[in-house]
């Protein structure tokens, strides 16, 4: 059972990263119809809690998702920073 919703957040995370911006939880859900809403959901909050991803409400009361992605310079470690 973990191993299917470990496969479930990398789904949800690489949909994230292929649109390369923020999108609403809707668009998200759309773009991985083999999944439940309830699948993307949790996804969305464990990647949340996580830390790889940030979630925002705008003010139409839409939730959006912003993913994460790691920046990196000479000498540094990476750290997260929001596309």
């Amino acid at each position: 059972m973990v191993l299917v919703f470990a496969a479930i957040i990398v789904r949800v995370h690489c949909a994230l990263e292929q649109l390369g911006t923020d999108c609403s939880m809707e668009e998200l859900a759309n773009l991985c119809p083999e999944l439940t809403r309830n699948q993307v959901i949790r996804a969305i909050d464990y990647l949340d809690r996580a830390g790889e991803i940030r979630v925002t409400r705008d003010g139409n009361g839409t939730y959006r998702v912003q993913v994460y992605h790691a920046v990196t310079s000479a000498g540094s470690s990476a750290a997260p920073a929001l596309v």
